[in-house]
């Protein structure tokens, strides 16, 4: 798909990877397992249960369930449920069980290869070069990300990314990406709830369990429903090391050369080892994030496998509902022909052809050229001018976050589990 590397021994092949396709954060679950026993949710019944169909078309909202505390009005019918927070749950009842007391000390405790200050830098970088941040992270990241068939079969299921909630999921998304790279407090434990980013990440810890443990529930009854000896466990070790590797190395090492944005060697170290820290938050191996050499190896690995980057319908369907979210939406009303052209600069012809990704005007073309100049500009100008750098980074911060927390309604995402299949 247009990235060319030299393969060596350290890169896995796909049997290499295949025990990580059953693999999966067991601790998370085994919390919610108490958590329900603790505080009792309703779902949909088995008999005459009303699941999501696994398209990438609207979802239906049949069972939502939000985790942030508050009645709202449900997204049909104009309804009100009451919503759990598991992350306060766990925090509560976290010293009252064994159980709980394990995934509570795990997220409340450093690993010793933990450096506060690399930590920091990397959250630095991300403000240095935010735009091409943003537009590598919607474009390739997400939207390219849905060239990976297993991990489109859990999306899908979930509705997610279906046309009525895209733009939601990529709010969230990038709220928690603004989360994390607040401050250095922002993703550091504490007695009491921890930083913003810390707690946004455990929250999506235990999403991450809520989804996978509903799946397979649903797969236990009915097998056509999910197959996990072809897709492997939803939400497994295999997709969270991707996840993650897309948010950090794909970006550094494919979105940012398209760009015309070459990192220095400690950027690249720094922001891994912020990734890293994340990873590890959210229950996913952390090995493969040790160094930038590993992240990049494991990146190209995953890139490597035909029988992962292949493109479904249901792949086709999710790549453009993203793109419908964003045509003509505040605060840049962009045209949807634009971000297509945007599409394809990111991840080539060949895939966005192969994600249906409707061709644009060439115009549209030349203008996301211009947008890379005026990118390569500011951000290397910011880089040789640390005094403006910092000023830069001071000033972005709040005002990325209010125009986020503005186009989510005002309010700070829950990582909620809303679309239950």
């Amino acid at each position: 798909w247009g990235y060319e590397f030299e393969w060596t021994r350290q890169h896995m092949t796909p049997e290499q990877m295949r025990p990580l396709m059953f693999s999966y954060d067991v601790l998370a679950t085994e919390c919610l397992d108490r958590l329900d026993e603790l505080a009792p949710v309703s779902l949909p019944s088995k008999a005459g249960e009303r699941r999501t169909k696994p398209s990438g078309k609207a979802a239906t909202t049949d069972g939502e369930l939000t985790l942030d505390g508050k009645e709202d009005p449900g997204e049909r019918g104009g309804h009100h449920r009451r919503h759990r927070d598991l992350f306060e749950l766990l925090r509560q009842q976290a010293y009252h069980d064994e159980t709980l007391q394990r995934l509570w000390a795990e997220v409340n405790t450093v690993p010793e290869w933990v450096d506060w200050q690399q930590i920091e830098r990397g959250q630095h970088v991300f403000y240095r070069y935010v735009g091409p941040f943003l537009v590598g992270l919607t474009f390739q990241s997400l939207l390219g990300g849905m060239a990976f068939h297993r991990v489109v079969e859990t999306l899908a299921r979930t509705g997610g990314f279906g046309m009525g909630a895209a733009r939601r999921r990529l709010l969230e998304t990038f709220q928690h990406v603004l989360d994390v790279t607040e401050g250095l407090e922002a993703v550091q434990p504490g007695l009491g709830q921890g930083g913003k980013g810390w707690a946004s990440t455990v929250r999506v810890r235990l999403l991450h369990a809520s989804v996978r443990r509903r799946i397979l529930r649903l797969a236990a009854s009915d097998p056509e429903y999910f197959d996990v000896a072809r897709y492997g466990v939803p939400v497994n070790d295999l997709d969270s090391i991707g996840t993650v590797l897309a948010f950090s190395a794909s970006l550094i090492w494919v979105s940012f050369p398209r760009q015309g944005i070459f990192l220095r060697e400690s950027e690249i170290a720094d922001y891994i080892a912020l990734w890293r820290w994340v990873a590890y938050l959210l229950g996913t191996p952390t090995d493969v994030l040790a160094t930038p050499t590993a992240a990049r190896t494991m990146m190209e690995s995953l890139l490597a496998r035909t029988d992962e980057v292949a493109p479904s319908t249901a792949s086709q369907d999710l790549a453009n509902n993203i793109i419908a979210s964003l045509a003509g939406q505040p605060p840049t009303y962009p045209s949807a022909d634009f971000l297509r052209a945007e599409a394809y600069w990111l991840n080539g012809h060949a895939l966005a052809d192969a994600l249906a990704v409707p061709r644009p005007p060439r115009y549209y073309t030349v203008l996301v050229a211009g947008q890379c100049l005026f990118f390569m500009a500011m951000s290397y100008a910011k880089r040789a001018v640390p005094a403006w750098d910092r000023r830069s980074i001071r000033r972005l911060r709040p005002m990325l976050r209010a125009v986020v927390l503005e186009q989510a309604g005002g309010r700070d995402a829950t990582h909620a589990f809303k679309y239950i299949p």
